[in-house]
């Protein structure tokens, strides 16, 4: 593998003391891997503080199939772009839409689930109705997509808050990937607002979502491609599939 031969490529030369050129990680230095942790099921913290969820145990799988050290480090949608852009992580661990925005500044490894967005709101608000604010997840394809068609946005910091422009009654509608609604579904005060959801039609919120990656490491993109292949082949993704999700998204 190009990516673990290059480490240990470094090791090798580090041990003797010979100054070269190397990947930003030496064979003793961890991966950086931005994580989100209040958006359910993906990732969020269990009841002892942990990380975890499918989009964390994805990337703890494929640490362990690498066989490289890899340190979670926790930020926000709305900054991770920027910071993955700029090499302040190595790997973002967070299911992102394929767009020619993010295209042109990171790189994206091969998809890891498709993803699907739905409109949720009162029964008959169809979207793009006159006045109607639209709860998104700031940094999100859903916000850019909204944001392009000219609606009224109410942006939240992660999935998890989603709901709250809505049972507080600050917007009147949202745009929530499938897997967020699981956890929305789960709260009491918003069933109690009568919502209902539909599969949003357009493209750019219907599609492959894959881990981003440093774009000065195209050899970390191939290290992760080759991974992904390997734990879906011996049933790590499946067994990951099952613990988090009621459904196959591979």
């Amino acid at each position: 593998m190009i990516f673990r031969l290059r480490q240990l490529l470094a090791g090798f030369v580090a041990s003797l003391g010979i100054a070269v050129g190397m990947p930003a990680h030496a064979a003793d230095q961890p991966l950086r891997v931005a994580v989100l942790e209040n958006s359910p099921p993906m990732s969020f913290r269990d009841a002892n503080g942990r990380l975890t969820g499918f989009s964390v145990e994805i990337a703890r799988a494929l640490c362990d199939e690498m066989r490289v050290r890899c340190e979670f480090q926790v930020t926000l949608l709305g900054q991770l772009l920027e910071a993955l852009a700029g090499g302040e992580f190595d790997i973002a661990a967070v299911s992102l839409l394929d767009t020619p925005e993010r295209r042109q500044r990171i790189l994206l490894a091969h998809p890891y689930f498709r993803s699907v967005t739905l409109w949720y709101a009162k029964p008959g608000i169809e979207p793009g109705t006159h006045g109607l604010r639209v709860a998104v997840v700031k940094g999100s394809a859903q916000e850019s997509y909204a944001r392009k068609q000219g609606w009224q946005t109410v942006a939240v910091q992660t999935n998890g808050e989603l709901g709250t422009p809505l049972i507080a009654g600050v917007a009147q509608a949202a745009i929530v990937p499938m897997n967020t609604s699981l956890h929305l579904q789960k709260n009491a005060d918003f069933q109690r607002l009568g919502l209902t959801s539909t599969v949003m039609k357009a493209p750019e919120l219907i599609g492959n979502a894959s881990f981003g990656i440093n774009p000065q490491l195209p050899e970390l993109k191939i290290a992760v491609d080759e991974a992904l292949a390997r734990i879906k082949r011996n049933g790590v993704y499946e067994r990951i599939n099952t613990q988090f999700l009621p459904f196959r998204v591979n």
